[in-house]
């Protein structure tokens, strides 16, 4: 029903910028009885078509074809975004880095996070992705590198700390990668379902406990092969 109400509101009264603040209803976590990619699909769309320069629609229609997998439609409206925006709205190139990393193009991918994270550099969630794809590129060096960054600002982050882990163990450095492995364990207990929403922001939120205990159980998975790493090792020292 309230979305009725909103289709009549634009037809009453057409405004691009009110078009694309449903969408952002229909999308955003904050609301979660009204999440639904399709109506916010729809107002985004119609805020282009009101205004073909609407500042943040093709933003948010980058981000519904990415969270639908259509990747190639996802990076083709993010590049129309960036060429027309640019740095004048940084969050585009973190969702530009996404979408390339999910197409694993790691190098074009970290570019973009870089870019995002000069804007916002102790933005953990930023960091913890340029990571994944420097991991992804064989680069534990320096996702280790970017982690120590940020990791004084979030010291009991668990996405932060299991990266570090895996760049550690990446790296042989077994110990430090288990202490690592360790600390995220025991702080990834603590996740809420509303945490994991706004680390995944557009996604699902009746899908946020399952992605709590997803994320739980990959962390004690890697802390395990961390764990029988560094047993070998002890175990060939002897």
């Amino acid at each position: 029903m309230r979305a009725d109400l909103e289709y009549a509101s634009i037809l009453v009264a057409p405004d691009a910028d009110a078009a694309a603040a449903y969408g952002d209803r229909h999308l955003d976590r904050a609301a979660p009885e009204a999440y639904d990619l399709k109506i916010a699909e729809e107002f985004y769309q119609r805020a282009l078509a009101l205004d073909p320069t609407q500042k943040y629609a093709n933003h948010q229609l980058a981000r519904i074809a990415f969270l639908r997998n259509e990747l190639p439609l996802a990076l083709a409206r993010i590049d129309w975004q960036i060429e027309r925006h640019g740095e004048e709205i940084p969050s585009s190139y973190y969702v530009r880095g996404l979408i390339e990393g999910y197409m694993e193009n790691y190098e074009a991918s970290a570019k973009d996070y870089a870019i995002y994270v000069v804007h916002d550099p102790t933005n953990w969630a930023a960091t913890n992705d340029l990571a994944w794809v420097l991991l992804k590129a064989n680069k534990p060096k320096d996702a280790l590198v970017v982690i120590d960054k940020v990791l004084p600002t979030w010291p009991e982050n668990p996405w932060l700390l299991n990266s570090k882990a895996t760049a550690l163990y990446e790296m042989g450095r077994y110990e430090e990668a288990r202490a690592a492995a360790v600390a995220a364990a025991r702080n990834v207990v603590n996740v809420t379902p509303d945490e994991w929403s706004r680390a995944y922001p557009g996604n699902d939120p009746l899908i946020a406990t399952k992605g709590v205990a997803d994320f739980q159980k990959a962390v004690l998975e890697n802390m395990h092969t961390i764990t029988l790493a560094l047993q070998a090792r002890q175990k060939d020292v002897r």
